[in-house]
């Protein structure tokens, strides 16, 4: 076979012909080449060429749309990335099919739940919407197909909501899923004086810790909520009081477990709750959130004591999840039956009139027949006004998947005639005709009523006054249903305003501290409320975490700004050669 070339070449010069041009020749007839405009010969195209550079896009004006499921401790911190995002300028809509991002808040406590995030997260791509993910979900497993090349906030990191919505509006894609340290331990979360947008001006809701100390078969929360994190007692009064000076009348405490409060900083629940009614206002509430057995055991006086008191419902959520104790060991639990029924019969001799509610799980796996009619017999037994019935669903990575499972229909079935039991009784029958003093703070979901509260946490429906939101009420309880009681304002009674001031309006950013920088850079003007003890200015705008970093973090900042100019340079020498 022939060489492809007869001849050697010894140098790269050799290459060069006395006919081809020279180097300064070749750099004279550049001069006179001129740029090639390109046609574009498609819709596709047009957008492509006009979508601006990332660089380009100004953050801060774009609308987002915030979707939360799950626990109030969900709902909260949903609250703070709004508040947020508002007080830098972006503007939260009720309208998804307006916004430009869609900022999903997840739950992972139960399979249909995570199947209408995927479902979110899908029709957002199908809308071409930038999307942010949050929540229990993404913390737990990052790493799910239907997750890849999305921004993630961690459910410890929701401070940094900003930084996290300005990239991905950018284009890019950003992970934040580290947790909130101080010299090695572990804290409870982002700080609890940053804005927040409360869904209900009214009520505050406010995490007093993070994570459990349990390690439940069935859980995935534990996955991403991790151990126990308790916040300082100080930080949480100065919280409530701070809600108080802004128009909510009432407070609810969340957590993944409130009775585990202060194990970990060397305090306890009942002490949290002396110091916080210490603050309430007159006419204000407090409700206490959903405490395990084990952990509300030890402190059943001082716990009698506080829900007697006049300012703090008489409302306790205690699971119990089965009446099985060999399902509560397979569960992991803690507590046997025995421990569940001393609580509840202990506060219900101690605090008259108490409401417990209680959640139970249908279905678990080796839940026999026998098991579950155990679990009948408890609610025959108290008759629970407030009944959680939750079908057992194995969420992935957790012990109690990979156990054999109940049928499903033998799951379902336990589930309907568990159902059936409940719906079987009217707890609140015999109270009608009484006289009852409520705290008006919702609207019903018919939006036909107005949703009060009496001090044993009941429902009471009232007319639709505008002139009884907020306000702490007598009534006659002339109805009873399933769920809640109906009841006429009582004309001579008094009529008493639980806030201390004007709450805010639906929408409006609460929280704005000195921390934030004045949004002049983004043209917003935040006024301050009319309760607010500084005179009416401009908000401050939220100074983002690379801007209160240390030398370090501004290196990297200068870094990263050289080399974005040098690619400008780079690119645009690059055009002019065509």
């Amino acid at each position: 076979m022939p060489a492809a070339c007869d001849a050697v070449l010894e140098d790269i010069e050799d290459i060069v012909s006395a006919e081809d041009l020279k180097p300064h020749e070749r750099q004279f007839v550049r001069k006179n080449v001129f740029p090639k405009v390109r046609k574009r010969n498609s819709q596709k195209n047009v957008q492509t060429e006009d979508d601006p550079p990332s660089d380009s896009i100004i953050p801060g004006v774009q609308k987002i749309w915030i979707r939360t499921w799950g626990c109030s401790h969900n709902n909260s911190d949903g609250e703070y990335m709004a508040g947020q995002l508002a007080a830098y300028g972006y503007k939260i809509t009720d309208n998804s099919a307006e916004a430009d991002l869609w900022l999903l808040n997840s739950c992972t406590v139960k399979n249909p739940a995570e199947d209408h995030f995927r479902n979110s997260i899908k029709k957002a791509q199908e809308g071409n919407k930038k999307v942010v993910v949050a929540g229990c979900v993404p913390q737990a497993q990052p790493r799910q197909d239907y997750l890849k090349g999305l921004s993630i906030i961690g459910v410890q990191q929701i401070d940094r909501v900003v930084e996290v919505v300005e990239e991905t509006i950018k284009g890019h894609s950003v992970r934040l899923l580290g947790q909130k340290k101080d010299k090695g331990k572990r804290l409870g979360g982002a700080r609890l004086d940053l804005p927040k947008i409360r869904k209900n001006p009214l009520i505050e809701i406010i995490s007093i810790n993070t994570g459990c100390l349990n390690a439940c078969t069935y859980c995935k929360t534990k996955h991403a909520r991790g151990d126990l994190a308790s916040y300082p007692i100080e930080e949480l009064v100065d919280r409530a009081k701070q809600s108080f000076q802004e128009g909510v009348c009432e407070i609810w405490l969340t957590s993944e477990d409130t009775g585990a409060y202060g194990r970990d900083i060397g305090t306890d629940l009942p002490t949290l709750l002396w110091s916080l009614v210490q603050v309430i206002p007159e006419g204000a509430m407090l409700r206490l959130g959903m405490t395990n057995p084990p952990y509300i055991l030890e402190h059943l006086e001082e716990m009698a004591k506080i829900l007697n008191h006049p300012r703090v419902y008489a409302f306790l959520h205690i699971p119990v999840q089965s009446a099985s104790d060999s399902v509560l060991m397979d569960m992991k639990r803690e507590y046997c039956v025995a421990d569940f029924k001393q609580v509840v019969d202990f506060l219900k001799e101690k605090v008259p009139g108490i409401t417990i509610a209680t959640d139970i799980i249908c279905g678990f796996p080796g839940e026999t027949d026998e098991d579950f009619q155990e679990t009948v017999k408890l609610v025959e037994e108290y008759r629970f006004p407030s009944l959680f019935i939750n079908q057992f669903y194995p969420r992935p990575g957790t012990p109690a998947a990979k156990m054999p499972q109940v049928p499903a229909a033998v799951k379902k079935q336990r589930t309907k005639d568990l159902s059936q039991l409940f719906h079987s009784y009217n707890p609140y029958d015999h109270k009608v005709g009484e006289r009852q003093r409520v705290l008006v703070t919702e609207e019903s979901f018919d939006s036909n009523y107005y949703v009060a509260h009496n001090p044993f946490y009941e429902q009471v429906l009232v007319p639709k006054d505008p002139l009884l939101m907020g306000k702490m009420v007598e009534v006659n309880i002339y109805e009873a249903g399933k769920h809640f009681m109906k009841g006429q304002p009582v004309s001579d009674a008094r009529v008493h305003t639980a806030s201390i001031t004007r709450p805010f309006a639906k929408g409006e950013v609460s929280g704005l501290t000195e921390a934030f920088r004045p949004a002049a850079q983004n043209g917003t003007k935040w006024k301050a409320h009319p309760s607010a003890e500084t005179p009416e200015h401009p908000w401050p705008a939220l100074q983002l975490p690379w801007q209160q970093g240390g030398a370090a973090l501004k290196m990297l900042s200068a870094s990263l700004a050289l080399l974005a100019v040098l690619l400008v340079f780079y690119y645009g020498g690059m055009k002019a050669e065509l």
